[in-house]
């Protein structure tokens, strides 16, 4: 029992760390998409803004703004870090990886481990309204993506 509160404060300082640092906060000049979402269960809201490569499409760069709860901020930091650098294809795969694990108590080991550092969200599963807070982030990035080309 006192690893499992060791483990849930560890938690409790990722989140709370993510959702104060600023290393993804603000827009992307010249952003390639844009992205607005709100989640009206309690006030969250955000906009995205990102850039991606010329090449192969990959996103660049990610910030967001907004305000909202520690859950929805620390979720849209975490996926910001979490998804730059990826190709749209990576990424959607990410977003869905992300959201089955929130929404279908998919085990945390089937988690790519891309995404480890969400395991710290677990907690709020068990809470349905706070799941529209951490998943917030990525719900709006998903409509910014751009389409996928069909050979």
């Amino acid at each position: 029992m006192e690893g499992d509160q060791e483990l849930k404060e560890l938690y409790q300082d990722i989140l709370l760390d993510y959702s104060q640092s600023g290393a993804h906060k603000g827009t992307v000049e010249g952003a390639d998409f844009h992205s607005h979402g709100i989640n009206p269960v309690c006030g969250d809201e955000i906009e995205i803004t990102m850039k991606t490569g010329k090449a192969d499409g990959s996103i660049e760069k990610i910030r967001y703004s907004g305000h909202g709860c520690v859950i929805s901020q620390a979720s849209s930091a975490m996926m910001a870090e979490c998804l730059e650098g990826k190709t749209p294809k990576q990424a959607r795969e990410l977003v869905l990886a992300f959201k089955d694990m929130m929404l279908s108590k998919t085990p945390l080991e089937v988690l790519p481990p891309e995404l480890s550092v969400m395991k710290s969200l677990e907690g709020v599963r068990k809470f349905p309204l706070r799941v529209k807070c951490a998943t917030l982030a990525w719900n709006t990035i998903q409509k910014s993506f751009p389409e996928e080309k069909t050979a």
